[in-house]
């Protein structure tokens, strides 16, 4: 979130910066080299207040469930089998209720998925494949979850991303299936998940 503030003000602070140096020190015929940047510099402000919703989530989901270390978690970026909806990429989680059972959670939205990309594609190197070998994941693979990889220390998580449950027919009958019980649902929406019965 910290991040994400600073990003905002950066961006909106360049924006003021350059206008003001348009405006105080240069004549109007200098203004053709300064529109390209004032309009990025809009952009990347717009962009950044993009940013806010899924931060807010995280820290919802964080609230709710604790970190994991996991390891060796299947991931793909073809689409899967079981997800109806356009998705950028899924990693697969043990069902709590039935661990045999594998439920895919899937990057539904393209913003900031590049580097998990990178390291989860067919051809990448063994080193970046090794780096999403552990992640940590907080989260209900029945609803909703929050990986990360490891920071640098090795102790801590970076590069955090939300993943959502995109399976076809999501409904009561489904999650009874899933072995959900009624207090496992009310903890999804405590992690800001409203699209469950």
């Amino acid at each position: 979130m910290l991040m994400n503030v600073v990003g905002l003000l950066g961006w909106a602070a360049t924006w003021l910066g350059l206008l003001y140096v348009l405006i105080a020190y240069l004549s109007p015929s200098f203004s053709f080299l300064f529109a390209l940047p004032l309009c990025y510099c809009f952009y990347r402000a717009v962009v950044q207040l993009r940013y806010f919703s899924p931060a807010l989530q995280m820290r919802r989901i964080l609230r709710t469930y604790p970190w994991r270390i996991i390891r060796g978690v299947p991931h793909g970026l073809a689409d899967h089998a079981e997800v109806s909806h356009k998705h950028y990429g899924w990693f697969e989680f043990s069902n709590p209720a039935h661990p045999e059972c594998r439920l895919p959670l899937v990057f539904s939205r393209h913003h900031r998925t590049e580097w998990w990309h990178r390291r989860m594609a067919p051809r990448a190197k063994p080193m970046l494949k090794a780096e999403i070998e552990m992640i940590w994941f907080a989260g209900d693979p029945r609803f909703v979850g929050l990986i990360a990889a490891s920071g640098r220390d090795g102790i801590t998580p970076c590069r955090l991303h939300i993943l959502e449950q995109r399976m076809a027919s999501q409904d009561s009958e489904r999650f009874r299936e899933w072995g959900a019980t009624a207090e496992d649902v009310e903890r999804g929406r405590r992690a800001g998940i409203s699209s469950h019965p």
